[in-house]
């Protein structure tokens, strides 16, 4: 396998309302500093990841190429995903050698909808979507299948977001949230705390192979291994209490010895259900960044994961990271990114 690793990351500041930018506008500072970071103007390969219903237009990655210049012709690939899976293709492109650098990116605006009715699109359309569950009420399923099953209590949710929460204060680039307090339940047993807040922003990610990586970044962070799983569509023919495919995805790519992990866990429950697949001790120090609780720019979140662990190995302040993304109903899809200091070839 060819080495490949993350040598930038850059991500907006992210507000909580709608600032009245488009994508493109928020898009665009993004990439000129990352531009201006790895010196480079043009990038073997670009991938991005977005979503047009929560864009609310059709072919939205589109315009948002106007950031970053598409003429002279560009080679160029889309995913209607969180970006980290737009990471993965640029990862598989680069493995074929016909290019040595990647531009990965994603945004999105959720103050522009609302993102739990919208996320009813992804459910199967015969037999979920015309029940018109969200999808705060579908982990409102698997949160209560988890503590049944785990014996964990509602302190245990609020433990986490607490943390998440003071971390995000550390962290410029998340949003100021007070600690969880006494309000009532959105979707029992979540509290409107234990959901993640409505963000817009955008992040992107440089890719490098080899001798180029280490030509553009000091510390490269080698991906050494990943993997991403999909369980069945239908929540219910699923054991919500674990994550099957988070614990499979983790075992491809070599999920141990781990430092630093970063979760997409968009739900308090989410955090723990995937400490628990991923087999991440208490030595584990799990979103340090405040996570998808402080700041869920939706299309970028995931990106922003594997960026956030890369960061830590970029300042020598870890040597082996973990870098998680998910996506669909009840976490239905995991891809894990295993990022180290040592290049694996």
């Amino acid at each position: 396998m060819r080495p490949i690793a993350v040598v930038a990351f850059v991500q907006t500041r992210h507000t909580g309302e709608d600032q009245g930018l488009s994508e493109t506008e928020l898009l665009a500072p993004v990439i000129t500093e990352i531009k201006e970071r790895t010196g480079q103007k043009r990038f073997g390969f670009t991938c991005s990841g977005s979503n047009d219903y929560l864009a609310g237009a059709p072919f939205a990655f589109v315009s948002a190429l106007d950031a970053v210049g598409a003429w002279p012709p560009i080679s160029e690939s889309h995913v209607e995903m969180d970006a980290a899976w737009a990471l993965y293709e640029a990862w598989v492109k680069l493995q074929h050698g016909e290019v040595d650098t990647a531009l990965v990116y994603g945004f999105g605006k959720t103050s522009q909808g609302d993102l739990p009715a919208i996320a009813t699109r992804q459910l199967d359309p015969y037999y979920l979507a015309p029940l018109g569950v969200d999808g705060d009420s579908l982990a409102a399923l698997q949160a209560r299948a988890y503590l049944e099953r785990s014996g964990a209590k509602e302190d245990d949710l609020r433990a986490v977001v607490a943390r998440s929460r003071e971390a995000g204060r550390a962290n410029p680039f998340a949003l100021d949230l007070p600690d969880p307090g006494d309000d009532g339940y959105g979707v029992a047993p979540l509290r409107p705390h234990d959901v993640a807040p409505v963000t817009d922003g955008a992040a992107a990610i440089v890719l490098a192979a080899g001798d180029k990586a280490r030509e553009l970044c000091e510390r490269p962070a080698w991906i050494t291994g990943i993997d991403h799983r999909s369980e069945a569509h239908s929540p219910g023919v699923r054991d919500l209490s674990r994550s099957e495919a988070a614990r499979i995805a983790g075992a491809k790519s070599g999920a141990q010895g781990i430092e630093v992990a970063e979760l997409h866990a968009r739900y308090s429950h989410e955090e723990l259900i995937l400490r628990e697949a991923l087999g991440l001790g208490d030595g584990v120090l799990v979103n340090p960044s405040g996570g998808p609780l402080a700041a869920d720019p939706v299309m970028a979140t995931g990106l922003i994961r594997i960026g956030e662990a890369a960061a830590r190995v970029h300042d020598g302040s870890a040597a082996r990271v973990l870098g998680h993304a998910a996506s669909g109903p009840c976490l239905q899809q995991n891809l894990v990114c295993v990022l180290s200091g040592e290049s694996n070839g």
